[in-house]
């Protein structure tokens, strides 16, 4: 390392940021948000903190307590969204973009479920979306919270991914 940073410094003329760099193997360094995998070729993945980053993100375009109405929650969500997914669309594990994809709907669902507020509203807007009377008041009457029954098979059915396809929604991974 210091043969490199004295070529770097005094050759080229260049600043070394002592925090930032360092020499180790591909799969121990992250580099503009990628990592390597240990595989026998590596391949380029997405690096944690990036994913961290990601979801900190989403969280705050989708907390549920602010109030704003859902298709301007898709507007800000489809500026980041296609910029995120336009940096690191490029990945060579698009595998990890498919639960990232579920991730964001079941929270656009949860957030719908506190909007709609009371039973009555609750049954009267799943079954204007097509799901049974008794399958809307059983899954209105239920105690639960936003989060733990929005991947509730009649809520899924009522806000499919055609729902958010049509709000203009982007999709991060492209058979998700």
């Amino acid at each position: 390392m210091e043969r490199v940073r004295g070529f770097i410094t005094q050759r080229l003329k260049l600043q070394v940021n002592q925090a930032k760099s360092a020499v180790a193997r591909p799969q121990r360094r992250k580099f503009l948000g990628f990592s390597f995998t240990w595989d026998r070729e590596p391949k380029r993945r997405i690096a944690l903190k990036a994913l961290t980053r990601f979801k900190q993100r989403v969280r705050e375009l989708t907390c549920r307590t602010r109030g704003v109405s859902l298709e301007a929650r898709v507007a800000e969500l489809r500026t980041y969204l296609r910029g995120w997914r336009s940096y690191f669309g490029f990945c060579q594990t698009p595998w990890v973009l498919v639960p990232l994809d579920k991730w964001i709907r079941r929270r656009l669902r949860s957030v719908m479920w506190k909007q709609w507020k009371r039973f009555g509203r609750r049954v009267q807007e799943l079954r204007k979306r097509g799901v049974g009377r008794d399958w809307a008041v059983r899954i209105a009457s239920r105690g639960l919270g936003p989060w733990r029954l929005s991947p509730e098979p009649s809520i899924c059915q009522a806000l499919p991914k055609a729902f958010f396809d049509a709000l203009g929604l982007p999709r991060l991974a492209a058979g998700s």
